[in-house]
């Protein structure tokens, strides 16, 4: 009879599977997990989830095999849990919201109307700092409901699968930004003619009239196809403005307040977070 051998989970598992998965940083890491592992290795305590509140603690002390302790008021306190809630008329679609989200409960783009998806919003209040125009709230949707009675075990898996995918296509944004770069860093250069040396002019190499027309025809095609691309997103961002889907505080971004716009779709950029509004990617090919 053959047995197979089914490793058991880690203690760092088995403290993430007890922590809520708001991923609000409160704890002092950058996300349940990290939390998870500092509390297995001694490096952090176990009371230090607001969000999972008091009884978050006590599940985590029966874990451990440790006593039941306060919640530490150095990294929150309980509280209802909070919706984040946009204020359409002062959003001027800056992006940096989005991006600030672990598990990306807020959708829009570049210079349209962002929004926050109720069901996925943990109210971890990290999209509140970034924004530039205060333009976001957090609204209590709980009642008297605290830690863990104002949150779902379903919910918590849900939010850790959101945050996990999210890491995920961020690790392979930056993968892929890193290919292209190395791509373009290790393009074959135009290689010498005889006798030539580096540095020397050199002689044009004759190209057939037939070949030279065809790659012509074939850039003014590619060239009609971007242009046709760009067209046809322009127009769609004129008629949502014309419905009144676009931002309405356009006229309030201070020059500060671009700056910090402008160096978020730096960010982006260079990790490969094109903007759903771009109509062309890296090799001036129109996005499918």
């Amino acid at each position: 009879m053959t047995v197979t051998a089914i490793s058991p989970k880690t203690l760092a598992d088995q403290i993430e599977d007890l922590l809520p998965q708001t991923q609000c940083t409160k704890c002092g890491y950058p996300a349940c997990r990290p939390y998870a592992e500092a509390i297995a290795a001694g490096e952090a305590n176990y009371n230090q989830c607001p969000p999972g509140g008091q009884e978050g603690v006590a599940r985590l002390a029966r874990l451990l095999g440790q006593p039941v302790i306060p919640l530490n008021p150095d990294n929150g306190v309980e509280r209802p849990r909070p919706l984040a809630i946009i204020d359409e008329n002062l959003c001027i679609g800056c992006t940096l919201c989005m991006q600030a989200c672990p598990v990306d409960a807020i959708v829009g783009a570049a210079k349209q109307m962002h929004t926050i998806i109720p069901e996925l919003c943990t109210g971890c209040d990290l999209c509140v700092p970034p924004c530039p125009v205060d333009c976001i709230a957090m609204v209590p949707v709980t009642g008297d409901k605290t830690g863990w009675d104002a949150w779902s075990q379903e919910q918590a898996d849900a939010a850790r699968l959101m945050h996990d995918r999210r890491v995920a296509r961020e690790a392979r944004e930056r993968t892929a930004a890193e290919a292209r770069k190395a791509a373009r860093v290790a393009a074959p250069r135009e290689p010498l003619s005889p006798g030539a040396t580096e540095g020397a002019a050199t002689t044009p190499t004759t190209v057939a009239t037939g070949a030279t027309g065809a790659t012509d025809d074939a850039q003014a095609q590619k060239r009609a196809i971007i242009q046709a691309a760009m067209d046809r997103a322009r127009a769609k961002k004129e008629e949502l403005a014309k419905l009144g889907a676009g931002p309405k505080n356009i006229e309030a971004v201070s020059p500060e307040v671009q700056a910090q716009i402008d160096a978020a779709e730096a960010r982006r950029r260079r990790i490969g977070a094109t903007r759903e509004d771009d109509s062309t990617n890296d090799n001036d090919e129109p996005r499918r």
